[in-house]
């Protein structure tokens, strides 16, 4: 995205004494995001974390769908909606219990530093966090964070001897992709971690938002050469996002100017972009998807309840994209 700064929020702790031990903590995230386009499941996020009564507790939902969706964007733009500050844990494959609470540090003078991850920072501080790719994380992970995810509302630290509460403003969310270098998140964790919203691909005009959003200096025959790129994935069931459209846009916008005196031609850059980032493959999206059918058994994807009750182009299917809605593109704010 463009590379702008949220203003100034609330103000955070850079450290807090908890149980008599000193811990540093993260900085939040400073990124300003927009949301554009699907305002349900931005609703539907900001419902999740509303408290409705002294004695209710806010959910910790999970956003699924395939990378570079805008998952993460969604999370932060409901936080900035909230005017909270935002911090992002990357969960990886061997992020560690003591990585998610704190974690010791050899300091300059030779002691021992306890720094506070960036879901501490967010629970001392009342901030959201994102807990993004979570389900790259193994189970002795996940098992750490299980009381922070139920009433209780607190972590334990065993490196630092601790039990850190949560403040009643901390909100939580957790992204996960959809494929197969993840791992099986436990049933106990994911029962905490409800309700599930599913991101669909954007319309079309959503998509021309989006990019013209990221890229406002692109020109409008590029723009529409990947949206109908984009639309057409989109339709034939292939992973291809928002994400990859602006990759692609980035690197033929860039060749074209590379050098002035002898240019690629716009046709010729974007070609050459869509090979080098999406690959050779993607240059006939038939045959790709034709392969992805026969490599699942026929199908596209698993069924889902709409596929029993509704054809895949009939445009009362649930998972059909919106063509009507946010023709636009907002800021929900």
């Amino acid at each position: 995205m463009p590379a702008r700064n949220a203003p100034p929020g609330p103000n955070v702790s850079k450290t807090v004494e908890v149980d008599g031990v000193t811990l540093h903590l993260s900085a939040p995230d400073a990124t300003l995001q927009t949301w554009i386009g699907q305002d349900v499941v931005l609703k539907q996020l900001l419902a999740c974390w509303l408290v409705v009564d002294a004695r209710d507790l806010p959910l910790a939902p999970r956003l699924t769908g395939p990378p570079g969706i805008g998952k993460t964007t969604l999370a932060m733009a409901a936080a900035r909606v909230r005017k909270q500050p935002l911090f992002i844990n990357q969960c990886t494959a061997d992020t560690r219990p003591e990585d998610l609470v704190v974690t010791p540090v050899l300091a300059e003078s030779g002691k021992i530093a306890y720094h506070g991850s960036p879901l501490v920072a967010a629970m001392i501080n009342g901030g959201v966090c994102v807990l993004d790719e979570g389900n790259r994380m193994n189970e002795k992970s996940w098992a750490s964070l299980a009381p922070l995810l139920d009433h209780r509302r607190y972590v334990e630290s065993i490196v630092a001897g601790i039990t850190i509460p949560a403040h009643p403003d901390f909100r939580v969310c957790v992204t996960m992709n959809e494929d197969e270098s993840t791992y099986e998140v436990p049933d106990y964790i994911l029962s905490r971690l409800q309700p599930t919203l599913n991101l669909g691909f954007p319309s079309r005009d959503d998509e021309l938002a989006i990019l013209k959003y990221h890229l406002p200096f692109a020109e409008q025959s590029l723009l529409a050469l990947t949206v109908e790129f984009l639309q057409q994935a989109h339709r034939l069931k292939l992973d291809f996002s928002p994400r990859d459209g602006m990759n692609l846009l980035r690197f033929a916008i860039k060749r074209m100017a590379q050098d002035p005196s002898h240019p690629i031609g716009r046709d010729a850059a974007w070609r050459e972009s869509l090979y080098c980032v999406l690959g050779d493959e993607a240059s006939d999206l038939e045959n790709m998807a034709r392969r992805k059918r026969r490599a699942t058994g026929g199908q596209h994807s698993p069924l889902g309840l709409g596929d029993l009750f509704f054809s895949p182009d009939d445009p009362l299917h649930p998972d059909a994209p919106d063509e009507v809605l946010d023709e636009d593109g907002r800021d929900d704010e």
